[in-house]
């Protein structure tokens, strides 16, 4: 038996239709609400590529049954930006040129995004331990990093996510 479920995703109140409350969140942003910056990839909660903020902390989509986020905020890749205007973090990846095949970056955006609300200014080696669990195999790593740098650079004065 079908089950609606009200969620508020990307500051929007939505309904999404459920044979199966435990049906994981990813799959509800996805394939019932055509959100496609968060990626399936693993499905274990390991690469991080289905990120997504909840109540502004990320998690890992792909585990968390979307009955579990009703009542909170969840907000995507597409989400972070206002309006037309770019979230500093994702001009910041395309300044650096910090995508290559683009799988991983939805994660390693969205848990930039959690960091730099914690902590506005990291370190090097701060944003290395925050997204050290977030799989890319491509290499750009240095300009992932680059392009973490310049956001928060870019917030300093502004309030983002």
């Amino acid at each position: 038996m079908s089950q609606s479920l009200s969620l508020v995703v990307n500051q929007k109140t939505v309904t999404v239709e459920v044979d199966d409350p435990n049906m994981p969140l990813l799959y509800a942003l996805r394939d019932e609400l055509g959100f496609h910056g968060p990626k399936f990839g693993c499905g274990l909660g390991q690469c991080g590529a289905c990120t997504v903020l909840l109540n502004g902390e990320a998690l890992r989509s792909c585990l968390m049954p979307v009955s579990a986020v009703v009542g909170s905020s969840v907000t995507t890749l597409e989400g972070l930006a206002e309006g037309d205007a770019l979230h500093p973090l994702q001009q910041a990846f395309i300044d650096e040129q910090a995508v290559q095949c683009g799988y991983c970056i939805n994660g390693m955006i969205i848990q930039s995004a959690a960091l730099l609300r914690r902590n506005p200014t990291p370190s090097d080696e701060q944003i290395r331990q925050e997204l050290a669990n977030n799989l890319c195999k491509c290499g750009t790593h240095v300009r992932i990093l680059r392009a973490v740098k310049r956001a928060s650079e870019s917030m300093q004065g502004g309030q983002h996510v």
